[in-house]
């Protein structure tokens, strides 16, 4: 993968890698680091390079693709570490809105071969996708 020379390349080659479903494309965003940990929504803490990508893996063999629509809410650097918080959009391939949103954390360290992924993290959103407060409703079925 090309050097990732900002945390913003990072996030958009993160956010490319998942609408391509390419496994190898989203482990080359993250760092090689046993301390990396990605948390889906709903889902348990995966933690270390083999657990994080057996979970993608596993995403990525399904038929559903998805695209999303990125909001950011906060970005945060100092030195070698930064913090992203955005909103998700995402639209399933074939549908016009898009599923209620989630709340992303995403951390990027610097290490020597550019800025890598150290944390995703992924919640349900209290904010419906035109930016209101979304009403409660159980999930039917994972996103990501």
């Amino acid at each position: 993968m090309d050097e990732l020379l900002t945390p913003e390349a990072a996030e958009a080659a993160f956010y490319r890698a998942f609408e391509g479903a390419d496994l190898d494309a989203m482990m080359g965003v993250w760092a090689d680091d046993e301390a990396i940990a990605c948390i889906h929504p709903m889902g348990q803490m995966l933690r270390g390079t083999a657990d994080v990508r057996e979970a993608w893996r596993q995403l990525f063999a399904g038929n559903q693709r998805m695209h999303f629509h990125i909001r950011p809410q906060q970005h945060r650097s100092d030195g070698n570490l930064a913090i992203h918080t955005v909103i998700q959009s995402i639209y399933l391939h074939g549908e016009a809105e898009p599923r209620p949103p989630i709340v992303a954390t995403n951390v990027y360290r610097r290490t020597e071969q550019g800025w890598r992924m150290i944390l995703h993290h992924a919640s349900p959103s209290v904010i419906d996708a035109k930016g209101g407060e979304a009403q409660q409703t159980e999930p039917t079925a994972p996103l990501h």
